[in-house]
């Protein structure tokens, strides 16, 4: 039987979700933990793969497995999870369902803000400028007329195609934070991260509208800003067909 499991996790402690040789991952936690309690392998598959230091808000897994769940399985799992992990809830799942390519949409949020803010260490990116928001959204507006974003795509991956098809982008005040939304039926690796490096070019007066026209039309990654720190992102939301009734929510 397939099992759906809905999560959420802070990534500083680990170098991405996906399992790395002799490195602290996300899926090699969890993988370890079920198979303990379930005293039998479990093989998990992510809705994604958040690069190190990337968190999830919003973050589904599935495995496949022959025998019952124990019961208080999220109880027994969250209590043997790190802190840094937490799980929602584990039920069972169609066999045709695919926590990566059943999605229909992705959401990122990127934080940034200038000030310091103890409270929130880790989970934003400092900045020492002054943004102009109005700006950066008009640049954001930009993005949303192209699909081709090679030009924010990391080098020498096995993408079969840079083309990503955009829904919302755009940038809003959260009390002492700037917080870039985003939203789209797949993202590139490290895309999010070097899109809001470039949007910040322009809230910062260092690139105009016609500037970004440019680099999305060269398709160069030299061609962009730079990639903003992992610390600042999280995978916030994940649509499936049908969400309301296939999740719950913490």
């Amino acid at each position: 039987m397939r099992y759906l499991i809905h999560l959420a996790y802070n990534g500083t402690n680990y170098c991405g979700w996906q399992t790395q040789p002799n490195l602290p991952t996300v899926q090699q936690t969890l993988e370890s933990a079920l198979t303990t309690l379930l005293r039998t392998p479990v093989a998990i598959v992510g809705c994604g793969r958040t690069d190190t230091g990337v968190h999830a808000s919003d973050f589904y897994a599935h495995f496949d497995l022959d025998i019952p769940l124990i019961d208080n399985l999220v109880f027994k799992l969250n209590s043997y999870l790190p802190p840094d992990i937490a799980i929602f809830d584990i039920k069972p799942i169609a066999d045709s369902f695919h926590a990566r390519f059943s999605a229909i949409s992705r959401t990122y949020k990127y934080y940034v803000s200038n000030e310091r803010l103890p409270f929130s260490q880790g989970l934003y990116c400092r900045i020492y400028f002054e943004l102009d928001i109005d700006a950066m959204n008009e640049a954001a507006q930009v993005l949303m007329q192209y699909d081709d974003f090679t030009s924010f795509a990391k080098l020498h991956t096995d993408n079969k195609t840079n083309i990503c098809h955009l829904s919302e982008a755009h940038w809003d005040r959260e009390e002492k934070l700037l917080v870039f939304t985003i939203t789209s039926n797949r993202f590139l690796r490290n895309m999010v991260r070097s899109v809001t490096g470039t949007l910040i070019d322009v809230g910062r007066g260092k690139l105009s509208l016609d500037g970004l026209r440019s680099i999305i039309e060269k398709k160069d990654r030299c061609a962009a800003g730079v990639s903003m720190p992992a610390q600042g992102l999280f995978l916030t939301k994940v649509v499936y067909p049908n969400s309301n009734s296939l999740i719950s929510n913490p």
